[in-house]
């Protein structure tokens, strides 16, 4: 079993940048494909950017050339660079992980993910 913590989250302008963290305890996060997704009020959970084993990144349209994933399996820690935010990326961000072949494809769907951490909220104000 892993634990994810998220932290990073806060409140920025639009057009700013933030930097999320996932840090994974209890197993070695490189053993995990691992993902973000977020939650806007009123709204389902959606998916932002996955990444896999191997380092296989997906992203969402809606967030792709302005965030980017990544993992240090050497610090059990994910990121997610958000550059250029927009007020319509305010919402709780999720990171998640689930054990994985390395060389399966990067997990798009909340139902492929076993473990989840308890968000952090990101307000982009215009």
């Amino acid at each position: 079993q892993v634990q994810l913590v998220e932290s990073g989250g806060g409140w920025v302008q639009a057009g700013g940048s933030l930097r999320l963290s996932c840090a994974a305890s209890g197993r070695t996060s490189s053993n995990y494909a691992m993902g973000w997704f977020r939650q806007a009020p009123g709204k389902e959970r959606e998916f932002v950017a996955a990444i896999s084993r191997s380092g296989g990144t997906y992203y969402d349209v809606s967030v792709k050339g302005r965030f980017s994933i990544s993992r240090d399996n050497a610090k059990n820690t994910l990121y997610l660079q958000m550059n250029s935010l927009e007020p319509e990326d305010t919402a709780v961000y999720y990171c998640a992980a689930t054990p994985n072949p390395f060389w399966s494809e990067p997990k798009r769907h909340a139902r492929e993910y076993e473990y989840w951490g308890q968000g952090t909220q990101v307000t982009v104000s215009s």
